[in-house]
């Protein structure tokens, strides 16, 4: 079977280009017991930024070790920013990578003095 001119998708129709979405990397130690943190942020990432990533992935890596990378840009090291992220300052980090103009609503609310 062929493609013609008069069928609703012949071949002088263009495609549509398929828009390259980053891909989060999650890597944490599982000696440390840290598989369920990074699924627990995983889900969270996935649910606030279903379209605009192509997916979350978790890998495994050395002893003590925790991560967050989009694309190729690394969005937080618990060895450098001193543990693990507030979910909301994660969001925050991921989405000025992903969509830097999106809102997240009250995820970029500031917290109130003394809260």
């Amino acid at each position: 079977m062929t493609l013609t001119d008069t069928g609703p998708m012949s071949e002088s129709t263009p495609q549509p280009r398929a828009v390259a979405r980053p891909r989060i990397v999650i890597t944490y130690c599982v000696r440390c017991g840290w598989l369920l943190r990074a699924a627990w942020m995983s889900q969270e990432l996935l649910t606030t930024f279903h379209g605009d990533v192509s997916e979350v992935a978790l890998r495994p890596g050395p002893s003590g070790t925790f991560t967050i990378d989009v694309g190729t840009e690394r969005v937080w090291d618990r060895a450098n920013n001193g543990g693990f992220p507030e979910i909301t300052v994660l969001k925050q980090r991921v989405r000025d990578v992903v969509a830097p103009t999106r809102s997240l609503g009250h995820s970029d609310q500031s917290p109130k003095p003394g809260a």
